[in-house]
């Protein structure tokens, strides 16, 4: 006898989509889920079980066989049978530790949407983080000279703040708000070779937060790069260092070795300035590595645990990182995103 479910289609399909996600399954996978998720949305009920009642669901378009099924489940009061398994599958745990920390996050401090890299809109981006219980989510799509990853130029950048600010008006949250769940402002912007910013500094003044990071000549000379990133964290607009190594050490991409720094000069500008290093949650950086994490507690940093998440399901990556510092000893109250939005917000704009 299948188990009895009340969630409906739409959240049936969107969760196979996050759980899958979350257990890094084939992006063509989740897609199907996603898009049969979207092609019903328009429909009212009664609508969506006229069509299911006279076998028309797959003339929609983007609903498949597989996820026809997971609909007519669902509508019939059942446990779709694909969802069951991916909860067997990737619903667990996904480390053994980390979980006292990640359950003190408030939000998460860098993310990803379909503007820049990511494979989801902002919306559901803010979705998801609602509904892992954060207060927040900080939309962090790269900067322009990120070709690769469709960076987003001053007018784009302009234009989804626009948006942003449509969907917190919808949750009924925002800066200006005391209360509910606020996507906020930001970007992770490029470090370019001098140590500067890849966007104008009106448009950072804009933002409620920024994360800077190297992405190219990851390979260049040691204390060029050290320089490189002190200018960087010492500019008034960095509130967090992100993923410092650029390391990868599992994942398609293949493995990448660190960047040579001199990390004790640069934790030390980031403990002067207030900036905070980031602890990079995605499986394939664990970044920085153990003993530079260390260094950088010892040296008084503060911290930010982020997903890095270029997809819903991938907002859960956090206790990876939560697990590693609290491995690493690092204090709750040095990690920025345990705050609560406006303490958060009132240090990002100093």
């Amino acid at each position: 006898m299948t188990d009895p479910y009340d969630g409906g289609p739409i959240a049936a399909l969107r969760r196979i989509a996050f759980l899958l996600e979350r257990g890094r399954e084939d992006t063509f996978k989740v897609k199907a889920y996603r898009r049969a998720a979207a092609a019903i949305l328009p429909l009212g009920e009664a609508e969506l079980r006229r069509t299911a009642q006279e076998g028309r669901l797959t003339d929609l378009s983007g609903v498949g066989t597989s996820t026809a099924e997971v609909i007519d489940q669902a509508l019939g009061g059942e446990l779709p049978a694909r969802l069951a398994k991916a909860e067997r599958d990737h619903g667990g745990p996904l480390t053994a530790g980390g979980a006292e920390l990640r359950a003190q996050l408030r939000g998460d401090l860098h993310s990803h949407s379909d503007w820049s890299d990511g494979g989801s809109p902002l919306e559901e981006m803010a979705m998801t983080a609602m509904e892992l219980g954060h207060d927040y989510l900080v939309l962090t799509d790269h900067s322009p000279r990120l070709t690769v990853a469709h960076g987003l130029s001053a007018a784009r950048l302009g234009r989804q703040l626009e948006v942003i600010d449509a969907v917190n008006r919808h949750l009924g949250g925002g800066t200006d708000t005391g209360e509910g769940f606020t996507l906020l402002r930001g970007i992770e912007v490029d470090i370019l070779e001098d140590g500067s910013l890849d966007q104008s500094a009106e448009m950072l003044d804009r933002l409620d937060l920024r994360v800077a990071s190297v992405h190219s000549k990851l390979r260049m000379d040691g204390a060029a790069m050290t320089r490189r990133m002190i200018t960087a964290v010492r500019d008034p607009h960095t509130n967090v260092l992100g993923h410092c190594t650029g390391r990868l050490v599992t994942g398609q991409r293949g493995t990448r070795p660190p960047s040579d720094f001199d990390a004790r000069a640069v934790f030390t500008a980031c403990a002067e300035e207030g900036v905070a290093v980031e602890i990079n949650s995605r499986p394939e950086r664990r970044d920085p590595p153990t003993r530079l994490l260390e260094l950088a507690r010892d040296l008084g940093c503060l911290f930010s645990i982020d997903s890095d998440a270029h997809a819903p399901g991938q907002l859960d990556f956090q206790v990876y990182g939560c697990e590693r510092a609290e491995a690493a000893g690092i204090p709750a109250e040095r990690i920025v995103n345990t705050w609560p939005r406006d303490r958060l917000l009132a240090w990002a704009r100093n």
